[in-house]
């Protein structure tokens, strides 16, 4: 206060001379005298009490490092699944192999020279011995040491301008983008613990509903990381009961006292079955993750496993933020809802059913157990109706492309999943071949309020054909 009173005080001085002594040369040297001070006084203000902080950056794809646990035995064939997803010279990290590997029957390949022939995957390394550790879980396999500890690894192989590091397995399918919008919300230096559960209940109660599942894949903010990577060895000793690698990274969160942070688009895909139904209802949120490719069908129908989840790069490429976001609308006079997930499928059902019905993923598959109990998993569910006349005609994402106007197009066909006949007296879907879906891409949607999109039905005459718009709701916009 009392410098500013004084800046006061001199400034009206030298106005005052200003105006008591007109010649040039004593003006200008008055203002001159005027100017050095208040840029001595504005510097010497920062450096005491600084207001204006340099913009902080926002998370990008190269703060992330990715540690990948995998094998010798399961990289041959699960590397396909890392190449769908990997960004070679974007992205960081490193897969961690239990032995180096074997390129004949006698001759085995190093780290260096395998990372030369394949410049498309991360880089690979070898997990150090765990043989000191103690192991006592009898339905386990002690290799869980081994791939919690990939954490520690990766922070000490890289941990220059890191903010996250994102644990997965050699069969999780990220979408780097929406892993991107998500962390962003979080402060990366703070302790941070970001993953989501089993979606099987009792996965959940064997383990817990406080862990995040390693196979949906999980985020550490790189001051936790720090933290577990000083005591985690000390840790795993007390825990030789547990039976994996996601459970005793829990174990050391929970002695640190960091709480898990549920991110519903990290999917472990316990699951059995078809995961169709789960897809075509995903939750509000942003899809960040796939997992257990090997185990559930190919998320398309006819094609490989990794065939089928190439058919997902171009709509990453071109909506990322909107990829398999369900929109529900009406065709009123039909009399048909019609659930729209952009990028993946679209559903037409008989009938005009309540949206809160239509958001539950219909039950195309089963629990990790092989059971069909609706109770047994971790949301809400609907049944894959019996009565022909209730089941939806699915329609799946045959290509998308860019219109001139920045309107994405994107194309679903009917799957040709035989029915039987519906025998109710109103318009039957049966005729619909192909459903044309318009949607501009919003890559900001996740800096909002979380909302589900609208979808319109569009007048057409071809009666084989349905087109869609959607978008933003409008105000007060309803189903």
């Amino acid at each position: 206060m009392v410098t500013i009173v004084f800046f006061f005080c001199l400034s009206c001085f030298f106005y005052t001379l200003f105006f008591l002594n007109p010649p040039f040369k004593s003006t200008q040297k008055a203002l001159d005298t005027l100017i050095r001070f208040n840029q001595a006084n504005q510097s010497n203000t920062i450096k005491k009490n600084p207001t204006i902080k340099p913009p902080v950056e926002k998370t990008q794809l190269n703060h992330i490092v990715f540690g990948i646990g995998s094998s010798c035995a399961t990289w041959k064939h699960r590397k396909e699944y890392v190449k769908l997803w990997w960004k070679p010279n974007k992205m960081r990290g490193f897969v961690w192999l239990d032995k180096p590997m074997i390129m004949s029957q006698n001759q085995s390949m190093s780290p260096s020279n395998y990372n030369n022939v394949t410049s498309s995957l991360p880089q690979i390394k070898i997990s150090s011995d765990t043989s000191r550790f103690k192991y006592t879980n009898k339905k386990g396999d002690r290799s869980g040491i081994r791939i919690s500890r990939a954490l520690s690894e990766t922070v000490r192989a890289d941990s220059e301008n890191v903010r996250w590091y994102v644990m997965g397995d050699d069969d999780t399918f990220f979408v780097p983008e929406n892993l991107v919008r998500v962390l962003r919300k979080y402060d990366h230096n703070q302790y941070y613990y970001i993953g989501s559960v089993s979606e099987t209940h009792w996965q959940n109660h064997e383990f817990s509903y406080n862990m995040a599942y390693g196979g949906g894949g999980f985020a550490i903010s790189y001051p936790l990381a720090k933290a577990i990577e000083k005591m985690q060895d000390k840790c795993i000793q007390k825990y030789t009961h547990l039976y994996g690698s996601d459970d005793r990274i829990q174990a050391c969160m929970a002695e640190l006292g960091v709480p898990l942070t549920k991110e519903v688009g990290f999917h472990q895909f316990d699951l059995q079955g078809s995961a169709m139904g789960l897809l075509s209802a995903h939750p509000v949120a942003p899809l960040i993750s796939l997992h257990h490719l090997d185990k559930i069908q190919p998320i398309f129908p006819n094609v490989s496993r990794v065939k089928a989840l190439r058919r997902l790069n171009k709509p990453i490429e071109l909506d990322s933020a909107g990829l398999m976001q369900q929109s529900i609308c009406y065709d009123r006079p039909k009399g048909w809802t019609i659930s729209v997930s952009w990028g993946y499928s679209v559903q037409i059902n008989r009938g005009i059913l309540a949206a809160r019905d239509i958001e539950k993923p219909i039950k195309t598959f089963n629990d990790w157990y092989g059971t069909g109990d609706e109770n047994s998993y971790t949301f809400n569910t609907r049944p894959y109706r019996k009565n022909a006349c209730q089941r939806p005609f699915f329609y799946l994402l045959s290509n998308v492309h860019v219109t001139t106007n920045h309107t994405t197009t994107s194309v679903y066909v009917y799957d040709g999943a035989p029915g039987r006949k519906c025998k109710w007296h109103m318009a039957d879907p049966s005729g619909v071949r192909r459903v044309e879906v318009y949607k501009k891409p919003d890559p900001n949607l996740w800096d909002k309020s979380p909302r589900r999109n609208c979808c319109r039905i569009l007048p057409t005459n071809k009666n084989d054909t349905l087109l869609v718009d959607v978008g933003e709701c409008n105000d007060g916009e309803t189903i």
